[in-house]
């Protein structure tokens, strides 16, 4: 057993079987952006750029902040325990997959009593108030932005 962080290719698993499933058209823009964004970035999450999509569609969420906190937290799904790509809890939470932790991420940030009713920037202040930490995060945001469709 190796001690640290530890990341393995991302799969959906039976895990997810109780999870809407992420169905995104390859048509659409967004998924292409993150697609081609995840890919350059080395992100084993590639493959989960349509789960990203729908559920920040499904908790009305900017679809990028999702995958903008994963690269913060975890180097875009490189380094990471507990399937927790997102650092939730100080990095403390597991969850059963990786799919499942976007699940649970999404609808925190949509829901939970701390984030309800803000701002992106409000959301991610909140998220970790460090200095400069929604700075980077929305960095991110707006090279994803920027990925053109392939």
């Amino acid at each position: 057993m190796v001690a640290g962080a530890v990341s393995l290719p991302c799969i959906i698993s039976h895990a997810d079987n109780h999870l809407p499933k992420p169905l995104c058209k390859s048509s659409d823009a967004r998924f292409q952006r993150l697609k081609k964004f995840l890919h350059e970035a080395k992100s084993p999450m590639e493959h989960l750029a349509a789960a990203f999509i729908v559920e920040a569609d499904a908790n009305h969420l900017d679809w990028r902040l999702l995958p903008g906190l994963s690269v913060i937290e975890s180097g875009a799904g490189r380094a990471f325990r507990g399937n927790n790509v997102f650092g939730w809890n100080n990095g403390d939470s597991s969850f059963r997959s990786v799919r499942e932790g976007i699940h649970f991420v999404a609808g925190r940030l949509a829901n939970g009593k701390y984030y309800r009713g803000k701002t992106v920037a409000e959301k991610l202040n909140t998220y970790n108030p460090n200095e400069g930490y929604r700075q980077k995060v929305q960095q991110i945001m707006a090279r994803i932005s920027n990925s053109e469709g392939m």
